[in-house]
């Protein structure tokens, strides 16, 4: 039998595998264990992603009902349940560079911050961060962002703050440096309320997207040019391919960097 792929959540201590829906996800799920030692559990995806906390509905196929684990990544450690809220395992290098463009003294937003983990990769790698406010409007995962940040030891610098990032983000116009809008489906309809987080002089804005391959540049130009238009500030911007969403279609992110010049 041939494995189809499936993505593993959690350490070595203590993992989960999710399989992509399936005829025989028993006889998957058996494979997979007596691979991995480590997974104690199997979940079958029944869903995309939906709603406002961005939730998949699964289906528990066999091992240990509990679903919890503490995923470890880059030095870092996540407890959460993927059953309750939103986590993905794949963008891991893409959290880490995010982390490693973060200056000193920095405020940097993140929205849709779910458990916290570009949130308190930024407080591990840069320590001299300001301060990280994190919305999620998932009461659960802020529940485990608390969490993560004491087990993280950044309780400091991680601000989790729950609710609608519409409402929200207004306690944070015109004091942040740098915003992260890790959700790929909606952000473009946030983009102008991430712009005025930030200060008078500028910042950059984190942007990700889904888009065809072969439609991708001409979109994000089309974005930017619009969005220039709408803020009449100078503004730079770099494209880049994050991860492979499906056939022929990738999650992008888009760095921009927003100067203190207006337009003339």
């Amino acid at each position: 039998m041939k494995l189809s792929s499936y993505d593993i959540l959690g350490s070595k201590e203590k993992s989960i595998a999710i399989i992509e829906e399936t005829e025989n996800p028993k006889e998957i799920g058996e494979k997979i264990m007596k691979e991995h030692k480590n997974i104690k559990s199997v979940l079958m995806k029944l869903s995309e992603r939906k709603g406002v906390e961005r939730k998949r509905e699964y289906k528990f196929i066999l091992g240990d009902p509990d679903t919890e684990v503490i995923h470890k990544e880059s030095y870092c450690r996540f407890r959460l349940d993927p059953q309750k809220l939103y986590f993905s395992g794949r963008e891991g290098t893409e959290r880490l560079r995010i982390a490693e463009m973060v200056h000193p003294k920095e405020t940097v937003l993140v929205m849709f911050s779910g458990v916290g983990p570009f949130s308190i990769l930024i407080a591990k790698k840069q320590r001299e961060v300001d301060k990280i406010p994190s919305i999620e409007i998932n009461p659960e995962a802020v529940e485990y962002m608390k969490d993560n940040k004491k087990i993280n030891k950044v309780q400091d610098k991680v601000i989790p703050i729950l609710g609608d990032v519409k409402e929200k983000c207004q306690e944070w116009f015109g004091k942040c440096d740098r915003i992260v809008m890790p959700l790929p489906h909606d952000a473009t309809s946030y983009l102008e309320l991430a712009y005025k987080c930030l200060k008078p002089r500028g910042g950059i804005i984190h942007l990700y997207i889904i888009e065809k391959e072969n439609e991708a540049e001409k979109a994000v130009e089309e974005l930017m040019e619009d969005f220039q238009e709408k803020i009449k500030r100078k503004l730079t911007y770099k494209t880049r391919k994050v991860l492979p969403y499906s056939p022929r279609t990738y999650k992008y992110c888009v760095d921009i960097h927003i100067s203190e010049g207006k337009l003339n």
